[in-house]
């Protein structure tokens, strides 16, 4: 009986999902986002969006740790055990070899999910 508050907004959730697909079947997924993609497309999108960093293999995880810190330069540099000039020229050279404006939201969240994904 205590879930039941928990399972109705569930069900409403699902309802507009079905209403919107015009579909007559949703189910709950739980998981939050990671959970509306079907994880094999996932992990194949993020290997060719990452596929630009493969050459160096301190970048992915610079990046990712660097969007772990939101951006921080010194916090990075602790983390990495590293200078932060040399997380500055890492992310400088993962924005050249991905082409991307690191300083976007919608990016820096792409990446973000690409790197969980990855």
């Amino acid at each position: 009986p205590g879930d039941l508050a928990a399972a109705d907004a569930q069900a409403a959730r699902a309802l507009r999902r079905a209403e919107a697909a015009h579909t007559g079947l949703v189910r709950h997924r739980t998981g939050g986002f990671a959970a509306l993609v079907d994880a094999e497309e996932a992990a194949a999108h993020a290997r060719a969006l990452l596929a630009p960093l493969a050459q160096a293999p301190a970048l992915p995880e610079t990046l990712r740790v660097w969007l772990s810190l939101h951006g921080s330069w010194d916090r990075t540099a602790a983390a990495l055990g590293v200078h932060r000039n040399t997380v500055r020229q890492r992310i400088a050279r993962c924005a050249a070899l991905l082409d991307a404006d690191l300083d976007d939201p919608e990016t820096r969240m792409e990446l973000w999910f690409a790197l969980r994904w990855g």
